[in-house]
């Protein structure tokens, strides 16, 4: 029984550890608490909608990382 509680256990922790170091996708809405920007990584992709990534630091001195939608990186509307 112990074992069964154990395998459980890690299990969980697991998953929370594996949750926590995914980005969390930004909503219309969002309240962001943002003290410093870390990084942007837009990929390319023209004028077409992509998944962009922020790293940012809270004001508490936090790390996170959001996703949110934007056009390409090399969009050029001239």
């Amino acid at each position: 029984m112990n074992k069964l509680i154990a395998i459980v256990g890690l299990a969980l922790c697991a998953q929370w550890a594996h949750a926590a170091n995914e980005p969390t996708a930004y909503r219309y809405g969002d309240r962001l608490d943002i003290a410093k920007v870390v990084s942007l990584e837009v990929p390319a992709g023209g004028c077409d909608v992509v998944e962009a990534k922020m790293t940012y630091v809270d004001s508490n001195g936090e790390t996170h990382e959001t996703t949110y939608l934007r056009q390409g990186a090399d969009c050029s509307n001239f």
